[in-house]
């Protein structure tokens, strides 16, 4: 009884395939964060290595555990410089790069619908069809916001004096 990517395993099952693409769960990490990551990492478990390789050598109490146990130290330093620049670039990239400001369509497509139906709900302003009034109309019946030029004797035809 073979098994391929038809058939099951049982007789009647319906049949997998073996390689099921899945969405990523998080977007990929930028270019500059992913190098100092993986820096970071290589930093650590070098780190590591050598502090497990110190340890290791004052069991046996040989000449060679000093000078690697101030190696550890100094890759411990190392290692945390490697830390904090995958932070610090992490948090620059997201300052310059990180923030989108424009809206996803569900949303602005929720929001052009909002208004739409805003827009038919408002009752008309009687006998006008837009808000601002075009030409001429509506002009005499409202009071003007500010004074015609020619009631201010400032704004007279010069007579020639100064």
């Amino acid at each position: 009884m073979g098994m391929d990517e038809d058939t099951g395993p049982v007789v009647g099952a319906p049949g997998r395939s073996l390689w099921e693409e899945e969405p990523a769960r998080q977007r990929r990490m930028p270019d500059p964060v992913r190098q100092s990551a993986v820096r970071a990492v290589l930093i650590v478990a070098l780190t590591l290595t050598e502090a497990t390789i110190t340890f290791f050598l004052m069991l046996t109490g040989s000449w060679l555990a000093f000078p690697m146990a101030l190696g550890a130290i100094a890759g411990t330093v190392v290692a945390t410089w490697g830390v904090l620049d995958v932070l610090i670039t992490r948090q620059m990239w997201n300052q310059r790069y990180g923030v989108v400001s424009e809206p996803s369509s569900t949303a602005r497509d929720r929001r052009r619908e909002r208004r739409r139906v805003r827009r038919e709900t408002r009752p008309e302003p009687s006998g006008r069809t837009g808000r601002i009034p075009r030409g001429g109309e509506g002009r005499a019946s409202r009071p003007a916001a500010w004074p015609a030029a020619t009631a201010d004797r400032r704004y007279r035809a010069s007579t020639g004096r100064g």
